[in-house]
């Protein structure tokens, strides 16, 4: 088609999300994405995991992508945080008729699910290995023209390039953004002891090391690790061997897990913070990183892109229900209300935690189990943070509540 509702930049896990999500409600997408199916669907490719949270898994449901996951990831039933490996504790632990906090995925396995699903829909066009060579935004639409040739059009375009959105910046939309020095290191392994469905996260003042449940491989025990170090220790890491790494390993976990072993190929990225001064312009809509970058200490940057997309999908299709325009501004002002204040406050709260826990000191530590453990006997707070977590605080899309927009 060279026509449709909306073009879409970017075809990754939020794009392409967007994009089913839309056409589960009748519009129609094109959506382009300059990489290689067959290099970003690689078992090497990348070996990150993500924490979707109920909430949003709720949405992939409604929209049909729940089925084709089922049984495929692991359910996260509690969340264990401690400051080191010292007493104190805090457990997060739902009551078993509210269900799990959420489903651990292996990023691969999402994208598989997602393109497959998209390459499918009758109201995608998706157009991989291929990017925008020029962009239009004026009052009468927007024209986009490839690089091979074709010209497309739509009332509105939305960006779900990533982190370092060229749309954004073309766009001058300003971000305020810094980096943290540090890197993360991702990998999996074996252990001999169960995880028994729950996430580790201990912090440490070089940063947290959080340890996420995978499910079994031929009946071997399996988590994904998320470590921070600081930037100048991560191409070390990198370099040690897998014998030697997983000795480091279960020196911060203290052997919980028992011994560790089949370490997976590692890879590292910086960390950084950034969130965009608005996430609209001239028939522009940001979602995902495009808009908001955090650290992943809490684990909810997927599920921040998720809700961006449940909540223009909403708010496109009752547009659209209306015959207005869907670049219109007023249509775009309505997103930019319901996902700023969620957006900067879990930005805010995510980079207040990072800083918090990367106090060093004894007394630092000492404030903060003591914090841990008030947390601990107060189960209205308790219960505060494992809506957070589900994602379900705030006003909430109707797709996170498993309701078709």
């Amino acid at each position: 088609m060279n026509h449709a509702d909306v073009i879409i930049l970017g075809g990754g896990l939020v794009g392409a999300t967007l994009a089913l999500a839309l056409d589960a409600h009748g519009l129609t997408t094109i959506v382009i994405d300059p990489a290689d199916p067959a290099v970003v669907l690689a078992a090497g490719f990348d070996g990150r995991a993500s924490a979707v949270a109920s909430a949003s898994h709720r949405m992939l449901d409604a929209i049909g992508v729940g089925a084709d996951l089922a049984g495929k990831g692991c359910a996260i039933g509690s969340i264990r945080v401690s400051d080191g490996l010292d007493p104190g504790a805090l457990d997060f632990a739902p009551a078993e008729s509210d269900g799990a906090l959420g489903v651990m995925y292996e990023n691969r396995l999402l994208r598989q699910v997602l393109q497959k699903r998209a390459g499918s829909a009758s109201g995608i066009d998706l157009r991989m290995k291929t990017r925008a060579a020029s962009v239009d935004r004026g009052d009468a639409g927007v024209t986009v023209t490839l690089t091979n040739g074709d010209v497309m059009t739509a009332p509105l375009l939305i960006a779900a390039e990533g982190r370092k959105s060229p749309m954004r910046e073309a766009a001058g939309i300003r971000i305020a953004t810094w980096q943290y020095h540090h890197n993360a290191i991702i990998t999996a392994f074996h252990h001999e002891r169960p995880h028994d469905s729950t996430a580790f996260e201990i912090f440490y003042p070089a940063g947290p090391f959080a340890i996420l449940p995978l499910l079994p491989v031929d009946g071997a025990n399996r988590s994904a690790l998320v470590w921070t170090v600081s930037e100048k220790d991560a191409a070390g890491m990198l370099k040690l061997s897998d014998r030697g790494f997983l000795a480091e390993a279960e020196k911060k976990m203290g052997g919980f897990l028992g011994a560790l072993s089949n370490l997976s190929p590692r890879s590292t990225y910086p960390l950084g913070f950034h969130h965009a001064a608005r996430i609209t312009a001239e028939r522009l809509a940001l979602v995902g990183d495009a808009g908001h970058g955090i650290h992943p200490i809490a684990g909810q940057g997927l599920n921040l892109g998720f809700r961006d997309v449940a909540t223009l999908t909403e708010v496109l299709v009752e547009a659209k229900r209306l015959g207005l325009d869907l670049g219109d501004p007023q249509v775009l002002q309505r997103y930019e209300r319901w996902r700023g204040v969620d957006t900067l406050m879990v930005a805010v709260a995510t980079d207040g935690l990072n800083r918090l826990f990367g106090i060093p000191g004894k007394t630092a530590s000492a404030v903060r189990r003591f914090g841990l453990g008030a947390v601990q006997k107060l189960p209205p707070l308790k219960d505060r943070f494992m809506a957070e977590a589900r994602g379900e605080s705030g006003d909430l899309p109707k797709l996170l509540q498993g309701l078709a927009a």
